[in-house]
């Protein structure tokens, strides 16, 4: 599923973020891009006050979509054309905190996801899974596959 996130309103709830810091947003996408790519996800995550507005080639990727409100617009409009417009709503996660996307998304059968709990989400540390490229191996697996690698050596000697 998709996220939509209301980029300002997550950042005022990250460990380590800060609003009035000048790269708060790409200190914020750099987390959701590692994020997105470990859950399989991607995102459109949307700020305020963007000179001059639009799309972000520079911050985004093909997992996190960037968006800069253009001045004078909102970044909550912008929010909320993308819900209203979202083609399979049911298919979407919105994290924002204000009442009216939420109602909004809610209305539209989106699920919605408070900021300061997908805070803690994207902050806690990767969970092991089985498709890790990199398994760490136990020392008694080590010893089992080091015997078996001995054992083939020492029948074609």
């Amino acid at each position: 599923m998709p996220y939509l996130i209301d980029g300002h309103n997550l950042i005022g709830q990250m460990r380590g973020l800060r609003l009035d810091d000048p790269d708060d947003e790409a200190k914020l996408v750099e987390r959701l891009k590692g994020f997105m790519m470990r859950k399989r996800k991607r995102c459109t995550v949307i700020f305020d006050a963007g000179l001059p507005g639009g799309p972000s080639r520079a911050l985004s990727t093909s997992d996190v979509t960037v968006i800069f409100a253009p001045h004078g617009t909102p970044a909550d409009a912008l929010l909320l054309r993308r819900i209203r417009d979202a083609r399979d709503p049911g298919k979407w996660w919105v994290v924002s905190a204000d009442q009216q996307i939420v109602q909004v998304a809610q209305r539209r059968r989106m699920k919605v996801i408070a900021p300061r709990a997908f805070a803690a989400e994207l902050e806690a540390p990767p969970m092991p899974d089985d498709d890790d490229p990199n398994p760490h191996l136990s020392p008694e697996d080590v010893e089992e596959w080091l015997n078996l690698f001995r054992k083939g050596k020492d029948e074609k000697s």
